[in-house]
């Protein structure tokens, strides 16, 4: 009977953790149609942000013959000191999630650190900090409760320090990563160079070719440095809501996982209780037939 009762206790103990499970599921289910909106939305600032550089970048580069002289866009074959800032989430529970960012991170770094190259971690999130910590990696920015509550103010004063010391030159290169949101079962890690814009990737669409806009040469480096202050700081933002949105799915995927396992546990549980009860009656009616034969 002592087993009867440990296999019951288990049921009851699975139970209440699939009753968890699927709560969390409904929950993130929820959340994510939020912050799916929200990035779609943002999404469509971010696009015409990119158009409207990549106009610029091009007239600037029609205007004079040896391309774009600007401190934003020029490459350093040579980097000597590179900021590498990753986003993850400040919650656990979603799968490989965070794992996929950090292992992302970790390969970038390495890549440059064998390169000979310093490199300067900021991170954004509770879980990739306590990672980076955990295995003694000093980190020059640790935020947490960003990535959770995505704010513009918080992101741009990160970013912004970071700007100001690759316009200084004390840094040659700003990378960004993050797992961002593709659909609800499908999440990707995105690694973008912020700075120097790569100016191969700006892609000049139809639109964008046809606008009448002109851009006067007294005015080009002002108007740039300005769009480009205000595309980093954007993309920087675009990110953390990005990265809420696939943790959101990734939670919801790993809590439906949980569930379902839960459920398999349940029935693999009660076959057993119910193979053990059996038993145990079996061996009461042999004991009890036993017993009236020795008593005739």
């Amino acid at each position: 009977m002592a087993n009867l009762k440990e296999i019951k206790r288990k049921i009851a103990s699975v139970k209440g953790t699939q009753k968890t499970t699927r709560a969390m599921k409904l929950v993130s289910s929820a959340k994510l149609k939020r912050a799916e909106e929200i990035a779609t939305r943002s999404k469509v600032y971010a696009t015409k942000l990119t158009e409207l550089l990549t106009e610029i970048a091009q007239k600037m580069s029609q205007n004079n013959a040896d391309g774009i002289d600007n401190v934003f866009m020029k490459e350093n074959k040579n980097p000597k000191r590179v900021d590498i800032v990753f986003v993850t989430s400040d919650k656990g529970l979603c799968g490989g999630f965070n794992h996929q960012t950090i292992k992302q991170a970790n390969k970038i770094m390495q890549e440059y650190v064998d390169a000979g190259v310093e490199v300067r971690l900021s991170g954004v999130g509770k879980k990739g900090i306590a990672f980076f910590k955990y295995n003694q990696v000093e980190m020059l920015n640790q935020i947490d409760d960003l990535s959770s509550k995505p704010d513009y103010a918080r992101s741009t004063e990160l970013i912004d320090s970071l700007v100001k010391d690759y316009v200084a030159g004390e840094t040659d290169k700003i990378i960004l990563i993050h797992n961002g949101y593709v659909n609800m079962i499908v999440q990707k890690v995105y690694t973008q160079q912020l700075l120097p814009i790569d100016t191969s990737s700006l892609e000049i669409t139809k639109s964008v070719a046809l606008s009448e806009m002109e851009v006067e040469p007294d005015d080009d480096d002002t108007l740039l440095e300005a769009l480009v202050q205000k595309y980093v700081e954007y993309t920087m933002y675009y990110a953390l809501l990005d990265s809420l949105a696939a943790e959101h799915s990734a939670r919801m995927q790993a809590m439906d996982a949980a569930t379902n396992n839960a459920g398999e546990m349940v029935k693999k549980l009660s076959i057993a209780y119910n193979k053990a009860r059996q038993e145990a009656i079996t061996t009461e009616l042999i004991e009890i037939i036993s017993g009236m034969e020795s008593l005739k």
